[in-house]
């Protein structure tokens, strides 16, 4: 199906009409519906779990606000000669709200990417200025350059930023958030590593897209993971971290936040 700018809000009313029937219920790709053209403003706006939404095109202001569960992909045409990184592809405000979900995008974000991401792991090729404002969950991926501004007040979450100019400091409040090299164990607090969780879904990026920068990541993998900056919260790392050492103390989930809270709030 082919969109053109006036078409808005694209996927809502039927990933509404999913969520009644089905709740949560559905795997991923249960529904998968193909675009191509110019979407509209807030393409695929909340769309909920077990519905993807493929565009290969461009796409307007408040691509993915509010992602609920569902599934997001912006690759270029096939015709397009440009180099993704270097042209944006989604405007203003993508995945402003997301709470969940993943989002996949060919190219640059415009400004104010992730503002207010919850829960949602997205991939973007570069943003504009002010990108991941106020997240507070989730993983955002970010493979070529950034604008000024980025980070600001982040208070959950991790994003994986590649800088290969060196240039990703200049841009952080670093009064909130800390900067760290991808095998940094000063950053740890999960099971699963840092590169493990960034290489799939740049795997993941590839498979969805054919994204030529991933795939130029992915076959240089060990010179290509030293060039990413890995960027928390520093209050974020250290609940987080907590929360591990209680659960390796033995406590359930639910006792291990909460002892977590106390310790951290004393």
């Amino acid at each position: 199906m082919r969109l053109e700018s006036t078409d808005r809000t694209v996927g809502t009313i039927l990933g509404s009409e999913i969520q009644k029937r089905y709740g949560s219920t559905l795997s991923d790709d249960t529904y998968t519906v193909n675009f191509t053209g110019g979407a509209g403003q807030s393409f695929g706006a909340f769309i909920p779990k077990g519905l993807t939404l493929c565009i290969t095109g461009d796409a307007n202001d408040a691509f993915g606000k509010g992602l609920s569960g569902g599934k997001l992909v912006l690759k270029k045409p096939d015709t397009f000669c440009g180099k993704s990184e270097e042209n944006i592809i989604a405007g203003n405000v993508a995945l402003f709200g997301a709470t969940s979900g993943k989002a996949f995008i060919n190219g640059v974000a415009g400004e104010r990417f992730c503002v207010r991401n919850s829960g949602a792991s997205v991939v973007a090729e570069g943003c504009g200025d002010h990108g991941l404002e106020y997240m507070t969950g989730g993983v955002a991926v970010i493979l070529g350059r950034t604008g000024k501004n980025l980070c600001a007040g982040m208070s959950g979450g991790v994003a994986y930023i590649l800088d290969e100019a060196h240039e990703v400091y200049k841009h952080l409040n670093h009064e909130l958030v800390t900067m760290y090299s991808l095998d940094d164990e000063a950053s740890a607090f999960s099971d699963t590593s840092d590169e493990a969780v960034l290489k799939s879904l740049i795997e993941e990026h590839y498979k969805e897209t054919a994204s030529e920068v991933a795939k130029q990541l992915l076959d240089d993998w060990q010179s290509a993971k030293t060039k990413f900056k890995k960027i928390i919260p520093r209050d974020y790392l250290r609940i987080k971290s907590e929360i591990r050492a209680q659960k390796a103390a033995g406590l359930s989930e639910e006792d291990a936040l909460l002892a977590a809270f106390k310790k951290v709030t004393a």
